[in-house]
């Protein structure tokens, strides 16, 4: 029996006229070259698992778990098939199946046990470097993200001291957004459920987040009760506010697969990049940039695919740049683990040189 969910993702399947144009963009099937690993390939191997006419073996679990979600498939379909939501919608059935991968199934377990996939233990605040004051009811909270907690605090707190000065608040009790945890198939209800009634609590109708993971998660799957921004949105409606000197640099900027190809965010940071210094764009770039390789899982469970396809990114940065400017944080990592010939640093990063 099909469900309903099961019912619209097929419908999505049987738009696909098998045309291959998505062969000719897929970052994953150009290393690969095998068909399974396009989104055609995947299509047929989720519509077989729909329908029962297919069970879960390894290289269907592969090739449905190597996928980055970076859409340019779908950006690309003539006939307006969503692949990225397929392979999100199969993952389930596989994880419903027991057929999660080890990978998978430990970001998970890390996730329900410490409130983030990372497994770390710390206090999440502790990036603020103090005691944090009493958070009062404000229209806008910062959601600052697993990443940002964790692995970037300079960051986080960066960005927080310039959200602040516009009237920007925390959250109490910010768990992990659940976005690693959709994107490889599990139930992230608990995670959402807490953080839904954090941003109730809080009274704000806007939720701002420096993480383009956050962002798409927080805008696609938590229910419409308010509005959601990425910092580059929000700095880009106050520009004017953030007093911003003109620097000898010249960057160039990566835009995020969530950011970009997903909701179309690539005007508010180069607006912001373009009033600091000169910007160099890369070779692909806003709708038809490369993936940086870290989405969907793939960065945990398939390391060296992950690698290769962010050495194939960075092989577009152009010359005699000083920095790579990126809105992700994960786009950052693996930008930077992809082995850069040059300085990977956050917007917000840019914004401070240009603050200080």
């Amino acid at each position: 029996m099909v469900s309903s969910d099961q019912f619209s993702e097929l419908g999505s399947v049987l738009k696909c006229v098998r045309c291959g144009t998505c062969r000719s963009v897929c970052p994953v099937f150009e290393e690969s070259g095998w068909e399974s690993k396009t989104a055609r390939g995947r299509m047929l191997l989720a519509q077989g698992l729909i329908r029962g006419e297919l069970e879960p073996d390894p290289e269907m679990i592969e090739s449905l778990s190597m996928c980055t979600t970076c859409g340019i498939c779908e950006q690309k379909c003539p006939a307006g098939a969503t692949p990225p939501r397929v392979v999100q919608s199969a993952r389930q059935q596989l994880v419903q199946k027991g057929n999660a991968t080890r990978a998978q199934l430990q970001m998970y377990t890390r996730a329900a046990e410490t409130g983030n996939p990372l497994g770390e233990t710390a206090n999440r605040m502790q990036w603020i470097g103090e005691e944090p004051e009493e958070q009062s009811k404000s229209d806008y909270v910062y959601f600052v993200g697993c990443l940002g907690s964790y692995r970037y605090p300079d960051l986080a707190r960066k960005t927080f001291r310039i959200l602040e000065k516009l009237e920007v608040a925390l959250l109490e009790d910010e768990k992990c957004c659940g976005s690693p945890i959709m994107r490889t198939g599990f139930d992230a209800g608990e995670l959402v459920s807490h953080n839904l009634d954090q941003i109730r609590k809080s009274g704000a109708h806007t939720v701002i987040t420096s993480c383009a993971g956050c962002y798409n998660t927080l805008k696609k799957d938590y229910p419409d009760e308010f509005n959601v921004m990425h910092v580059s949105e929000f700095l880009a409606e106050h520009i004017d506010e953030l007093g911003l000197k003109r620097l000898d640099l010249t960057v160039t900027f990566h835009d995020s697969c969530h950011l970009g190809r997903s909701h179309g965010v690539y005007d508010a940071p180069r607006r912001i990049i373009e009033a600091i210094c000169d910007l160099k764009e890369m070779k692909s770039i806003r709708e038809n940039a490369r993936c940086c390789g870290g989405g969907g899982g793939v960065r945990t469970g398939y390391p060296e695919l992950s690698m290769k396809l962010s050495k194939k990114r960075l092989a577009e940065v152009p010359d005699d740049v000083d920095y790579i400017v990126t809105a992700c944080h994960l786009c950052r990592n693996n930008l930077i683990e992809g082995g850069s010939e040059h300085e990977v640093i956050d917007l917000v990063d840019l914004v401070c040189l240009a603050i200080d």
